[in-house]
């Protein structure tokens, strides 16, 4: 985007990356308001997903990593009576997305394309969360849950680079739009008081 802060605008095509999968252990906290609505809070250990170039950047392999948060508040709308063992239900909700520890791992990729050291920012953004699953009761207490969720994921990530050229040091910036649709699985064991 810019060049020690004059405006470039340069885009290059056919550049671009790929998220990898993570695993991660999550807590939840919910309350019926009605028998069959539901308010949840959800918040996990952040996953680190690896990001490998595709396109041009394909030969690098692995270019970075980063850490995802993305507590989440939703609203649950619970099928068949309160006491069935068997609940399906249906949720929307919101997601605060953010992420940490970004790095570009990729020393090659680092001094071959960005041309010197780069650090990493990525913008914050509020996500809509839609929701199904299920949950099953073995006693009045304790149940076990499925969902899965759905989240149009938009974010822009900068890089700040000191590219090293003929005539020094040069402070180069540049950002990419991230578009993710990323599938959340998730697997819970509850206690209902």
């Amino acid at each position: 985007t810019n060049v020690n802060g004059t405006p470039v605008n340069i885009t290059v095509p056919n550049t671009g990356a790929t998220l990898g999968s993570g695993d991660t252990i999550g807590f939840t906290g919910g309350y019926f308001v009605t028998d069959h609505i539901a308010t949840e809070f959800v918040i996990g250990v952040p996953p680190q997903f690896d990001l490998h170039g595709s396109g041009a950047f394909q030969q690098y392999g692995k270019l970075g990593s980063a850490k995802q948060w993305s507590p989440t508040l939703l609203f649950k709308y619970y099928f068949n009576q309160p006491q069935a063992k068997f609940r399906p239900y249906l949720g929307l909700g919101v997601s605060r997305v953010s992420f940490t520890d970004e790095h570009i791992t990729n020393g090659a990729f680092e001094a071959n394309v960005l041309h010197g050291p780069t650090t990493v920012t990525t913008d914050s953004s509020w996500e809509p969360v839609f929701n199904a699953g299920f949950t099953y009761a073995f006693t009045d207490h304790w149940f076990a849950g499925f969902s899965i969720s759905y989240l149009p994921l938009s974010t822009t990530a900068k890089l700040n680079t000191q590219a090293q050229t003929p005539i020094g040091t040069v402070n180069v910036q540049s950002e990419t739009k991230i578009r993710l649709n990323p599938i959340v699985t998730y697997v819970n064991l509850g206690y209902r008081f």
